[in-house]
């Protein structure tokens, strides 16, 4: 068990998460570097019955459904230096009176995009071999395709163009190196060398639009991309062409994008909506064209657990005297989720 000198923790969240974040094996390596107690999360900053542990955290480990860390975090945690956050981004999370106080914060982002790089493959490797209208048909006929009906199926030099070299796009890239997909990339931070190191061709976005069979969206939802597929650009994706969404609803037009599904035009496999959810009478939940997931792309389940790790190491680093691999700063924000 930690000293009484050990540095001071504490769990914000909603505790439904803990679990899966910390399983016991976790939860001990934890509290071998940090006093903490494994029971106790706060829910409110401003709850009396959370102002003892507060007032001597050092370290706030934070995740889904934590409060907004706004000033009154640090009225109640006057001796806070440390956020980290065992989820993933802290854009909507971390106020502005934390970001001016000298507080760190750092995220496990990094982990949770690792999953939704594996779901943005999957899907990637299924649109390729159409097989979400091959089952609506099979369904319905319970008929074997021919092979002419067949004839413009497969990923064998099928052009992916992925929008974003965020961590989760850059995470896509790597993963799509071993498969025979000629790759595109936009993303106005990399030059033509580094989309050369990532395996990608780089193109403008309108370029990579118009050429892509496959368009997977993964840039940040800040002002600069919003609706950066509008009405306009969405129409420029070749007839037949699928959209990927493991991003955010907001950087596509709504209306848009409900309009070219509903003429047949494209497919879409969206794991983000906006608004989010869908309103029931939505026709996207319907149409056979249209493959909507209720955003499971991110970590979820036995994935929590690499959320928590991370917090973890970043802990061992700290106590070690070793800078944090995961810090965000507020400059980071202007362009990354």
């Amino acid at each position: 068990m930690p000293s009484a000198q050990s540095t001071r923790a504490v769990f914000a969240m909603d505790p439904v998460h803990l679990p899966l974040l910390f399983p016991p094996p976790l939860m001990a390596r934890l509290r071998q570097v940090v006093e903490i107690d494994p029971e106790f999360v706060v829910r409110d900053f401003a709850d009396p019955a959370a102002a003892p542990a507060l007032a001597g955290a050092e370290v706030l480990i934070t995740g889904w459904g934590c409060p907004h860390l706004d000033a009154g975090v640090l009225t109640a945690a006057p001796r806070l230096r440390t956020v980290l956050h065992a989820a993933g981004s802290v854009r909507a999370l971390v106020g502005e009176a934390l970001w001016q106080s000298g507080v760190s914060v750092c995220s496990a982002v990094a982990g949770n995009a690792l999953p939704v790089a594996e779901y943005t493959l999957a899907m990637i490797l299924l649109a390729g071999k159409d097989t979400f209208d091959q089952r609506e048909r099979f369904r319905q006929t319970h008929t074997y395709p021919s092979p002419a009906e067949t004839s413009a199926i497969g990923n064998v030099g099928r052009r992916v163009g992925v929008i974003g070299a965020s961590r989760v796009g850059r995470r896509l890239l790597e993963l799509l190196k071993p498969f025979d997909f000629a790759v595109s990339l936009y993303d106005p931070y990399v030059d033509t060398a580094g989309a050369a190191a990532l395996g990608a061709e780089p193109m403008a976005l309108d370029d990579l639009l118009r050429t892509s069979d496959i368009v997977s969206l993964h840039a940040p939802d800040i002002p600069e991309t919003y609706r950066m597929l509008d009405r306009g650009r969405l129409s420029l994706i070749k007839d037949g062409g699928v959209l990927i969404n493991t991003s955010r609803g907001a950087l596509v037009d709504p209306e848009a994008l409900t309009d070219e599904l509903l003429s047949g035009r494209l497919s879409a496999i969206l794991d983000v909506t906006e608004p989010e959810p869908l309103p029931a009478g939505s026709p996207l939940y319907n149409l056979p064209n249209v493959f909507l997931t209720p955003h499971i792309a991110g970590s979820l389940g036995n994935e929590l657990e690499r959320l928590g790790r991370t917090v973890v190491e970043e802990l061992e680093r700290l106590a070690s005297g070793l800078p944090p691999a995961h810090e965000v700063r507020h400059t980071d924000l202007a362009r990354v989720a």
